[in-house]
C-alpha cells in the first residue's frame, strides 16, 4: 500500500479509553500464495501451459487479516510461520507492509511454510495446496495467553467453522465481548447439520454462500434460508455470488437485499474474506444493514479485479478511486448511485486515477 494512500479510522468517532485495543482478532494457517492467471482453459495433462500473469502474496488467514487492516481495522493475528523464506516474506508482508500485529503469533524452527498454487481461468480457480500441521505452540510461545483457549479482548473476532470441531478460542472471545463473525467450508461428511457447527451459538453473524445455506437449512431458495439461519443466530448473512447478498436480523426480522456490482474478475481468490471484512467493518461502525452489505459487496467486487487474495484486498484509496470515478461516468442508473452515498461521508477527496494499482505481485526484489 502506498504511504499517499489516506487513512481513514471507521471507529475514530466511537473509540473510547477503555476499549480493547485491538479490533478484530483472528487465527489460523497463513500460506504462501502464487497465483497464475491469464489461462484461457485448465491446464491440460501432459501439456505446458504459459499464464500471462502471476503473482504471490500471503494467502490462507492473511487474505482476511489484510482485508481487516486495508479497511483501517487494528487487526491481531495468530498464526504459525516457518522459518524459511517464504515464512520470513509472509511476515515482513503482514507485519510491516499491512500493519498487522503478530504478537500473539509465532515462528516454528524447521516448519516449512504452506504453500498454495492457484491457477484463475473462466472466472473460476483451481488450487493445489501443500504444508503439514505446524506443531503446537509451547506454553510461553505467547507471554500472556495460552492460545487457542485465551485470545485477546478484541471488539470482534472472525471464525471459520468446521462441522464436528468447536475451537475454544471462539467461546473464549466471546464471553469477552467480542462480536463473532463466522463463514464455513463445504461440509465433506454431506451431513450438513447445522448441530455439528457448536461454535455458532456463541456468533453473532453468520455469513455462508447461496448453496451452503440452502444445504444447512434444507431449503431450496437462499432467502428463505437467510430467514431459517436468522432463528439460529442474531445476524444471517447469505452471499448470492453474481445476485449479491440477503441478510436477515434475527431480532427484528427486518431483511435487507443489496445486487452485486457489475465486474470483470480477474481472480476471485479471498473475494469472501474481503466480504466478510466490508461486513465486519461496518458493523463495528454501527451502519444500518443494507449498507452494510453494499459496502461489503463493493469492496468484494473491485478485489476481484486484481491479483491473488491480500493483494486485491482494497483499501480507502480504491474505494474512494472507484466512487470518484462511478459519479462521474455518464449513463449511471441514480438509484444505484444512491444506494452508496452513504460514502460521500467517509471517503477523501482523491486525484489518483482509476483504477489503482496495489502492490508489486513478487515475493520480493533486492533493495
Amino acid at each position: 500500500m502506498s504511504t499517499a494512500d489516506p487513512v481513514i479510522d471507521p471507529l475514530l468517532g466511537l473509540r473510547a479509553p477503555q476499549d480493547p485495543a485491538c479490533d478484530v482478532f483472528l487465527t489460523g494457517t497463513v500460506f504462501l500464495d502464487i497465483i497464475f492467471t491469464g489461462l484461457d482453459s485448465a491446464p491440460v495433462r501432459g501439456t505446458e501451459s504459459w499464464a500471462r500473469g502471476m503473482g504471490s502474496s500471503p494467502g490462507g488467514v492473511a487474505n482476511m487479516a489484510t482485508a481487516l487492516a486495508r479497511l483501517g481495522l487494528r487487526t491481531s493475528l495468530a498464526a504459525a510461520f516457518g522459518d524459511d523464506h517464504y515464512g520470513e516474506y509472509c511476515w515482513d508482508a503482514l507485519e510491516q507492509g499491512e500493519g498487522i500485529d503478530l504478537s500473539m503469533s509465532r515462528t516454528v524452527p524447521g516448519w516449512h511454510s504452506p504453500v498454495t498454487v492457484s491457477m484463475a481461468y473462466e472466472g473460476e480457480r483451481t488450487m493445489v495446496s501443500h504444508g503439514h500441521e505446524a506443531p503446537a505452540p509451547a506454553p510461553s510461545a505467547v507471554p500472556g495467553h495460552t492460545l487457542p483457549h485465551c485470545p485477546p479482548r478484541a471488539r470482534a473476532a472472525v471464525a471459520s467453522l468446521t462441522p464436528g470441531r468447536s475451537e475454544p478460542w471462539v467461546a473464549a472471545a466471546a464471553r469477552n465481548g467480542a462480536m463473532v463473525f463466522a463463514d464455513v467450508g463445504w461440509d465433506e461428511t454431506g451431513r450438513w447439520d447445522l448441530d455439528a457447527l457448536p461454535d455458532l451459538g456463541h456468533c453473532l453473524a453468520f455469513l455462508p454462500n447461496a448453496e451452503e445455506a440452502m444445504r444447512y437449512t434444507r431449503t431450496d431458495c437462499p432467502r428463505a434460508a437467510a430467514h431459517a439461519l436468522a432463528e439460529r443466530v442474531p445476524l444471517a448473512v447469505v452471499t448470492l455470488g453474481a445476485e449479491g447478498a440477503y441478510a436477515v436480523d434475527g431480532a427484528t426480522g427486518a431483511a435487507a437485499e443489496v445486487p452485486a456490482i457489475a465486474v470483470e474478475a480477474l481472480d476471485p481468490t479471498g473475494a469472501g474474506d474481503v466480504f466478510v471484512a466490508g461486513f465486519v467493518t461496518g458493523t463495528l461502525a454501527g451502519w444500518p444493514l443494507a449498507d452494510r452489505l453494499a459496502f461489503a459487496g463493493l469492496t468484494a467486487a473491485l478485489s476481484v479485479q486484481e491479483f491473488g487474495g491480500s493483494l486485491s484486498a482494497p483499501g480507502w484509496a480504491e474505494i474512494a478511486g472507484w466512487w470518484q470515478q462511478v459519479r462521474t461516468c455518464a449513463g449511471q442508473d441514480p438509484a444505484a448511485l444512491e444506494r452508496y452515498a452513504f460514502l460521500e461521508e467517509l471517503l477523501p477527496a482523491t486525484s489518483r486515477d482509476w483504477p489503482l494499482r496495489r502492490a508489486v505481485p513478487t515475493i520480493g526484489f533486492r533493495q
